[in-house]
Parts: structure tokens; sequence; C-alpha cells
């Protein structure tokens, strides 16, 4: 989390929205073979982050009752001051960024078979067109990946947010910002910028 409180926020919603529109993260944590981190899918649900890895990731045997942080990024880029009213500084990055944290359980298997469900529809409800179905999956083939995965759910016991979006700059400033940022292929930096930060 970024040290500037003007970068932090408190709005709950945002903050699951950019989880449920993000869908995806990273899990740390400390194992006794060192810092391990893992890159997995996520659903959050009343205060709980769910998520699977593959039975073999430096991190499933550990997980289970430790602490471990999940992190998940949005929208970032390079801020040029290019597009200051006062040229004479220096350039920033602008990003947002959530860290999750706490005890983390191993999930049973109807538990995994429900957030792997889950995941399946949500990401296929967002393509559009004809749906792909779990069903379609040749039951001994679901077994054999399932066999192959183990899910954890990390209860949420603190919520870290950096929504860094230029928010000392003037408005003007930040209007311009916006603009380089769309022209540079960053439209949903530049939308967040207009939205939120305000």
């Amino acid at each position: 989390m970024h040290p500037n409180p003007l970068f932090r926020s408190d709005d709950r919603a945002l903050l699951e929205t950019l989880i449920d529109e993000v869908g995806f993260g990273m899990v740390f944590a400390a194992t006794p073979d060192g810092p391990r981190v893992a890159h997995t899918p996520l659903i959050y649900r009343d205060e709980v982050v769910q998520f699977h890895l593959a039975r073999g990731n430096a991190l499933t045997r550990w997980l289970a009752g430790e602490t471990a942080l999940v992190t998940v990024n949005g929208p970032d880029g390079y801020i040029s001051p290019r597009w200051y009213t006062d040229r004479a500084t220096v350039p920033t990055w602008d990003y947002v960024a959530l860290e999750l944290e706490g005890p983390v359980r191993r999930l049973d298997g109807e538990a995994l078979d429900a957030l792997l469900y889950a995941l399946i529809d949500r990401h296929e409800g967002r393509l559009g067109g004809a749906r792909w179905s779990a069903d379609e999956t040749p039951p001994d083939m679901w077994r054999t990946l399932h066999a192959g995965i183990v899910g954890f759910a990390l209860e949420v016991k603190a919520w870290r947010p950096t929504i860094k979006l230029s928010q000392k700059k003037s408005p003007a400033d930040r209007e311009a910002i916006a603009e380089g940022l769309e022209a540079s292929g960053r439209a949903a930096l530049a939308h967040l910028m207009r939205t939120i930060a305000a």
C-alpha cells in the first residue's frame, strides 16, 4: 500500500468491484522454503477470497492454516510530465492495486467444485455468445483435473488499497493526464481518473 493517505479508499463497493472485474491476482506467503507467490483466478464473497492452485505449486503444501497476502492489480500507466502545465518535474506511475491479508483454509472437494463452477459461470458469461459448460468435459477427465488442484479460502482481515490517480494535480492537469493516457492506450486508467478521483 502506498504510504500517502491521499491514495487510500474506504469505498468497499469499489474494492469488491475491482476484485470482481479483474478476477485474477497473486497469493504471497512465507514458507520454510522462503517467500513464494502464485498467480490464480479469484472469487470474492462475504469477506472471503477463494482460489485454487496446482497441487504441485510451491505454495500449496504450506498455505492451509497460515496468513497470506492476496494482491489484485487494476489498470496502471506511466505519467509523463509533458501532460502537466508545469513540465519542470519528474515522471510518475499511476495505478490501482489492492492487498488483502488473512488466514487461509483449505477447501474440501465439494467447495472446490463450487469454486470451479462459479469461475466458469462468471467468465463464460462475460464472453457472450454460446457458453461452454463444464458438463462438456468427460467425467474421467474432470476427476483427473480436479485431483491435480487444491482450493483455498482466505478470510479477509485487512484491506489495503492504493488508488493513485494523480490526486495531487490540478483538475486541468488531471484532465490532460487522462487525455494522454487515452492517447497512449490506457483508456481504463483514464476512465478511473475521471470517475474515481475527480
